[in-house]
């Protein structure tokens, strides 16, 4: 994958829980940090395990920098710069409020308003289409030169891709258009233009929420609508971002048989949205142990070498034989998946194993450790001896 991330501004790791996705997004900016590249890695997901093998105590919404003497303590390169950060939904969606409003004032008593900071915190969606809002922002920022972004598992990272065009649609919807036009100059709803049925739904809802509530709502269409030209450009502006052809998509999936079928779906849902997915990561494939040349004698006899010449040599033997067969069983099932989705993915198509390490990832130099097959300076041999 080291093409990818020498010729890309862009890559978003996606994939179910649990395959490594974050792992492997911290793992491919460490590299692209160690090569030459200033590199932001940002997780719209608040997974510690990312901070901590960073380096960081715990990821924030602001900026931080990996410092240099991490790298240098473990012994790694860093000919670049490493940066990570988490999104904050309402800095975000704030941010995009003033940078759309018409002026200070009115933006700031859109921010103020009871209904905006409903939505902007809790409404479904909004953390999706904030996330790609702050890629959209960092995407051309001067001070980097790649930004990596860790998504949430598959589903959510499906509302993720949809949420420019809902965001989009929410704001031409004919409840909102609806909504625009009962409101008064921004004085509060016109009840000359509602119809009887309206009128009669309104005085319901006000027994339930109170009039000041309505007047929020009126308060909050009456505002908004100024930015709708904005807001609706810069929707498109951010979906437009999905299919530059300087973001990649990298799939990361684990050889369990669920993990490669989401994969797929996933690769294929980006293909009917127009999108290229550039690779896919297989995380914690276990290699094919051979079979011991040694006789069952052998095997014994060094067993006792090891562990003295009072142990149950031949139960030990048997056992490991056991072990060693479930190992290979898991084995020839992760070669079976792996096959399938390559077989799936067609001719061409990147494909990238990561074997199962003796060790957990949780510093840099185990994330170094994974990058290496990640960018190919080492390889996932099928067979081991």
């Amino acid at each position: 994958m080291s093409d990818i991330l020498r010729s890309k501004r862009v890559v978003v790791c996606v994939g179910s829980g649990g395959v490594g996705k974050t792992t492997t997004a911290a793992a491919l900016a460490l590299s692209a940090a160690s090569s030459g590249k200033r590199v932001l890695c940002l997780t719209i997901d608040p997974a510690r395990r990312l901070a901590n093998s960073l380096g960081l105590r715990a990821m924030t919404t602001e900026e931080q920098v990996v410092p240099a003497a991490l790298f240098a303590e473990q012994g790694l390169p860093l000919r670049g710069a490493l940066s990570a950060m988490m999104l904050d939904t309402k800095k975000t969606f704030d941010d995009l409020v003033r940078k759309t409003a018409s002026s200070p004032a009115r933006a700031e008593r859109i921010l103020k308003n009871r209904l905006y900071q409903y939505i902007s915190t809790s409404l479904a969606g909004t953390q999706e289409y904030m996330a790609m809002e702050k890629l959209h922002a960092v995407r051309t920022d001067p001070r980097y030169d790649l930004v990596v972004l860790d998504t949430p598992p598959t589903s959510n990272a499906l509302d993720f891709l949809d949420a420019p065009e809902k965001i989009a649609g929410l704001i031409d919807s004919p409840a909102m258009r609806w909504l625009t036009a009962t409101v008064d100059g921004g004085r509060g709803f016109s009840i000359s233009l509602l119809t009887r049925g309206a009128k009669v739904v309104l005085a319901g809802m006000s027994k339930f929420t109170g009039s000041g509530f309505l007047e929020q709502v009126a308060e909050f269409v009456s505002e908004f609508n100024d930015l709708f030209g904005g807001f609706r450009k810069r929707a498109d502006e951010v979906g437009s971002t999905l299919r530059s052809p300087d973001l990649a998509f990298v799939v990361v999936t684990s050889p369990a048989p669920l993990a490669i079928d989401e994969a797929l779906f996933f690769a294929e849902r980006l293909e009917q949205a127009g999108m290229k997915r550039d690779a896919f990561v297989i995380n914690q494939v276990h290699p094919l142990v051979a079979e011991p040349s040694a006789s069952a004698a052998e095997l014994e006899a060094e067993v006792r070498a090891q562990l003295g010449p009072d142990a149950d040599a031949p139960q030990l033997v048997e056992r490991m034989r056991r072990a060693l067969d479930d190992a290979r069983l898991r084995a020839v099932a992760d070669r079976i998946e792996t096959d399938r989705l390559e077989r799936r993915a067609g001719a061409g198509a990147l494909v990238v194993e990561v074997p199962v390490l003796d060790e957990d990832v949780h510093d840099l130099r185990s994330l170094h450790r994974i990058a290496q097959y990640l960018v190919g300076a080492e390889r996932h041999d099928a067979v081991t001896r």
